[in-house]
C-alpha cells in the first residue's frame, strides 16, 4: 500500500494556502504534518479525506481495493469531538460503527482499549475533554479502516491517555496501516516530518 500526493494545491477563500506540496507514505509508515497555525495542516488532511478538492496536483492510493475510493478507505479524526450529549458513550460509539461500515468489533472492547469501559452507560454530556477525545479514539478501532487521517489526536490528553494512544497507532502501523496526524505535539510513535509553510 501507498499514498502519494504529487504537486497539490490547496486554495481557500480566493487565498492560496499552499502549492507544490508532495509527499509519499508507504504501509507501516507515520507522516507528522507540522507548521505553524494556518499553514494548511488541516486542509491537508481534509483534501486527502476527500472533503476539499486541490486546485491543483493529484492524491492517490495505491494497494488498496479498487472498487473502494481512497476517503472510504480512511479514519478522518477532526480536531473536534464529534459526539451527541444526550447519547451513552456505548450508544455514541455504537453509532459512528454502523455509520462508517458497520464494523465487527465490539463496541465495549473497543472502549476498554482507550481507557472507558467505566464510563459505557453515563451520558456524553458527562465526559471531560479528555474523555471525549478517547471517545473519538475509539471510532478508529470500531471499523477496520487502513489510512488514519488524524488533526491534533493528542489534544486534550492527558499523559496516560497519550501513551494509551501511542500504543494502538504502533499496532495500527505494525499491521500495515498508514498514520498521516497533523500536529503540533510528538505523537509518541516514530514518524517522518512533513513541514509546510517554512518556519515559524
Amino acid at each position: 500500500m501507498r499514498l502519494w500526493g504529487r504537486e497539490i494545491r490547496c486554495v481557500r477563500g480566493g487565498r492560496e494556502v499552499f502549492s507544490g506540496l508532495t509527499f509519499e507514505v508507504a504501509a507501516g509508515e507515520a507522516l507528522a504534518v507540522t507548521g505553524r497555525n494556518g499553514s494548511g495542516k488541516t486542509s491537508l488532511l481534509r483534501l486527502i479525506a476527500g472533503l476539499l478538492a486541490p486546485a491543483g496536483g493529484a492524491i492517490d492510493v495505491e494497494g488498496l481495493d479498487p472498487e473502494l475510493t481512497l476517503p472510504e478507505q480512511a479514519h478522518y479524526l477532526g480536531h473536534r469531538d464529534a459526539a451527541k450529549p444526550a447519547l451513552s458513550v456505548a450508544e455514541n460509539l455504537a453509532f459512528w460503527r454502523d455509520f462508517l461500515g458497520g464494523g465487527t468489533s465490539h463496541v465495549s472492547e473497543c472502549l476498554a482499549i482507550v481507557g472507558l469501559a467505566h464510563a459505557l452507560d453515563l451520558p456524553a454530556a458527562y465526559l471531560s475533554a479528555g474523555q471525549r477525545r478517547r471517545l473519538s479514539l475509539a471510532r478508529l478501532l470500531a471499523v477496520h479502516r487502513p489510512i488514519w487521517l488524524l488533526d491534533e489526536p493528542t489534544t486534550a490528553l492527558d499523559a496516560p491517555g497519550q501513551a494509551v494512544f501511542a500504543d494502538v497507532m504502533g499496532e495500527h502501523l505494525g499491521s500495515g496501516g498508514i498514520i498521516i496526524a497533523a500536529t503540533h505535539s510528538p505523537l509518541g510513535i516514530f514518524a517522518r516530518e512533513l513541514r509546510i509553510g517554512g518556519e515559524g
